[in-house]
């Protein structure tokens, strides 16, 4: 079966556009012109991943997107975000609300299959089969769960893949593009700063003070470090 693509796009250039090189490129697409009914129809089949325009009539792209991260079936779809803002505060406020990319209009139609390629890839190789437990911290990539202090706590694909690499390499330190190589895999459109998006994202689900990490630790002009708590 072709990959389904849920895509949230009111301008109908763009969506046409959009249907073309995509379908061309071997996926099923569901257009929605607003917002509207899409986490719905997403729960009855879920896509393998969402392209959202930030500015659509109705319940806007942001709002989507939090939404898909706070609906448990739907949590771990990647979301990439199509918009005419390019500035770096509303890219990192998109990575924020829990987005996998971010691509600005006008775009190339090749950079964007490109781009939506390596999202989905960053998502095909498999985790680790075993749980992994660390002081409080306990992953469990076959159910895909993540339990702190004993609560389940929603993480992205994203979010779970990175910190189960952390996890399984407890006491190492990565720099940023180590980590972009290891997690993300196809860095061509990923910048360091989105890790330390993401890490902070991380730092609010598992730390008890996330400004003072117990676990996920900074390592001043290196990159970042899992601890085990003594």
């Amino acid at each position: 079966m072709k990959p389904s693509i849920f895509i949230v796009e009111d301008d109908a250039d763009i969506s046409r556009l959009l249907r073309h090189h995509l379908d061309a490129a071997g996926y099923f697409l569901r257009m929605f012109a607003t917002g509207h009914n899409v986490i719905a129809e997403a729960e009855k089949q879920r896509p393998a991943l969402f392209i959202l325009d930030i500015m659509v009539p109705g319940k806007d792209g942001l709002e989507l997107c939090r939404q898909i991260r706070k609906t448990a079936s739907l949590t771990a779809t990647p979301v990439i975000f199509l918009t005419a803002k390019s500035g770096e505060a509303d890219r990192i406020l998109g990575l924020e609300l829990g987005a996998d990319d971010y691509i600005v209009k006008p775009f190339s139609p090749r950079e964007l299959v490109a781009r939506v390629k390596a999202v989905l890839r960053r998502f095909e190789r498999p985790l680790p089969p075993t749980p992994a437990k660390v002081g409080e911290i306990e992953i469990d990539p076959g159910a895909m769960t993540l339990t702190v202090r004993g609560h389940l706590i929603t993480a992205t694909a994203t979010e779970f893949r990175l910190l189960d690499y952390f996890v399984r390499h407890t006491g190492r330190v990565f720099t940023r593009d180590q980590l972009l190589d290891s997690v993300w895999r196809d860095t061509s459109y990923v910048t360091p700063r989105s890790v330390d998006v993401y890490v902070r994202r991380i730092r609010e689900k598992i730390e008890e003070d996330p400004e003072n990490p117990r676990y996920l630790r900074t390592v001043r002009g290196a990159g970042y470090r899992f601890e085990a708590p003594k």
